[in-house]
């Protein structure tokens, strides 16, 4: 039976994120679009034996997520592998390994480990995780999935030391490529359970779209392929591909090999690195690492080139761009390309950068003037943002704060949609709202109203969404939805003093899950373009 052959569905008895009715309490669905929205007196009008009708008993009714930077198959593998995001010792990943190695056949493998945790401040060497594992091969990804270690077994096997980027154990650069693409290479049928594992989990956190960020050094063409070819209910599944290119005829030739299936060359095309592993590329030397500046991938020359092959072909392009001398350096490559091709179209072709990490005043300025569109990641600042944490490490007091800016971003006029980075970040779309709210710096902090629409209508428009209406959930909007059991709802400002509560009668101000209270929202039910992707049960149909 297809979507629109099914009955319609009325909820009622909760409440509807809508702005067509702020205080709607009821939703009518029928086939794949929203219906109808409004009250729980008009719904008892407009019921009938021919619907299915859901009891939402108080359940919070909202525009399904997008998760506008993703990984699927490393999501699946680091689901699937040995969880070290809550280790908080060197010595508690050395038990873990030993562990695994007691129970696990195969090569050890870990993701997650943050060692700017840790008292010891320091990762695992290649000696210790063979003396903890007793000479097995062990793999385990650093939590910004840039960096990794290796038991000396492995690395032996892969004669890793005569790679760049190999430090006893330690592996970036090309050492960390050569390990990761040996003992992360599924083949066809693991791969494709890898992902259902992943966007079925996704499903059930309430995402309805995840953007894939595929790219040569992550994984080959086939797994974007594979991807874009699954059947069945999931979330739906948008890919760019971080391939550079020269020229309009190279852009149209690598964008033929996925049948015009991606949306773009972009994503993780790597400017830079990442802070954690001391890749991202600073303007100065790393507060903890004097001796370096982190790593350049491409230069200004390199990015015009491609911006400017895709411009020409009205392509969307884009870059992972993370410290500021990289950002500096995707300006100057804007610059190029504009004096090229023309500002007006390299606006039209409304360019994306990824994290964005370190943006000083002048930089957000020029991304204005460009029309470029910013994918961001509230996460990180929740993880490494606070006094002592990770950034402070790295970068020393006076320069880390404020990072992330997601605030003056908006407030200056730059497109911004946020994701997960999964599995760099878990997949908790009110989380990221809330790290929005909570900024380790409080004038970037904003509304949990302006980062839900974020993480919602703006990450269609970040990927060129045809629709105007997704993301949103009024009569003629497609049926794309999550519904959740939350502990209240209220209007949530970035400045506590101010927040108003359910009870607050202002219009035109649909409510949010109260973000502080300890429990994070519980989804119920995913539902996109009519299908249902996901549900836990709760609801009384009738």
């Amino acid at each position: 039976m297809s979507v629109n052959d099914r009955k319609p569905i009325l909820y009622r008895n909760g409440s509807v994120y809508s702005a067509a009715d702020p205080f709607a309490t009821a939703m009518l669905v029928t086939g794949d679009t929203v219906a109808w929205v409004g009250s729980e007196h008009a719904a008892a009008s407009l019921a009938d034996s021919s619907m299915v009708i859901i009891d939402l008993q108080g359940a919070l009714i909202a525009p399904g997520f997008v998760d506008s930077h993703f990984h699927t198959t490393e999501t699946g593998l680091a689901l699937t592998s040995l969880d070290l995001t809550e280790v908080n010792s060197l010595g508690e990943l050395l038990e873990l390994v030993a562990g695994a190695a007691a129970s696990i056949p195969g090569t050890i493998m870990g993701n997650g480990w943050d060692e700017s945790r840790w008292s010891e401040r320091r990762p695992p060497t290649a000696a210790e995780l063979d003396n903890a594992s007793g000479g097995r091969d062990v793999y385990l990804v650093r939590a910004d999935v840039h960096s990794a270690v290796v038991s000396a077994s492995l690395a032996q096997r892969l004669a890793l030391h005569t790679h760049s980027g190999w430090d006893n154990g330690f592996v970036v650069r090309e050492a960390h490529l050569a390990a990761r693409t040996a003992v992360r290479s599924p083949g066809a049928a693991e791969r494709t359970t890898l992902q259902r594992t992943a966007l079925d989990n996704a499903a059930a956190n309430g995402i309805v779209t995840v953007v894939e960020m595929a790219a040569p050094h992550i994984a080959p063409r086939e797994d974007v392929l594979s991807l874009l070819s699954l059947d069945g209910a999931h979330p739906e599944v948008l890919a760019y591909w971080g391939q550079a290119v020269t020229s309009e005829e190279e852009l149209r030739s690598v964008l033929a090999g996925f049948d015009g299936r991606v949306l773009g060359l972009g994503g993780d095309l790597n400017v830079d690195g990442s802070i954690g592993s001391h890749t991202a590329r600073m303007r100065v030397p790393y507060a903890d690492a004097p001796h370096s500046s982190g790593t350049a991938f491409m230069h200004a020359d390199d990015v015009a080139s491609h911006l400017g092959a895709a411009t020409a072909a009205g392509r969307q392009a884009g870059f992972h761009v993370i410290g500021d001398e990289g950002l500096d350096t995707v300006i100057a490559g804007l610059e190029k390309a504009a004096a090229v091709h023309g500002i007006e179209k390299v606006r039209a072709a409304r360019h994306r950068l990824e994290h964005v990490e370190m943006a000083d005043d002048e930089s957000i300025r020029s991304l204005v003037h460009f029309g470029a569109i910013v994918s961001a990641q509230s996460g990180f600042d929740a993880l490494w943002g606070a006094p002592g944490g990770l950034y402070e490490q790295r970068l020393g007091r006076d320069r880390y704060v404020p990072m992330n800016r997601v605030g003056s971003l908006l407030s200056q006029g730059v497109p911004v949609c946020l994701g997960s980075d999964s599995p760099v970040t878990r997949m908790s779309p009110w989380q990221s709202v809330r790290a929005c709210m909570t900024h380790a710096s409080p004038e970037e902090r904003i509304s949990a109203r302006a980062a839900f629409i974020a993480h919602t209508r703006a990450g269609w428009r970040a990927v060129g969404a045809e629709n105007p209406l997704l993301g949103q959930l009024v009569p003629g909007a497609p049926a794309s939805y999550a519904v959740w059991e939350v502990d209240e709802l209220m209007v949530q400002t970035p400045d506590s003093r101010v927040q108003s509560w359910s009870t607050d009668p202002r219009a035109g101000t649909p409510l949010l899950p109260a973000l502080d209270t300890g429990s994070e929202p519980r989804c119920l039910e995913t539902v996109h373009h009519g299908r249902q992707l996901f549900t836990r049960g709760g609801l009384d149909a009738r």
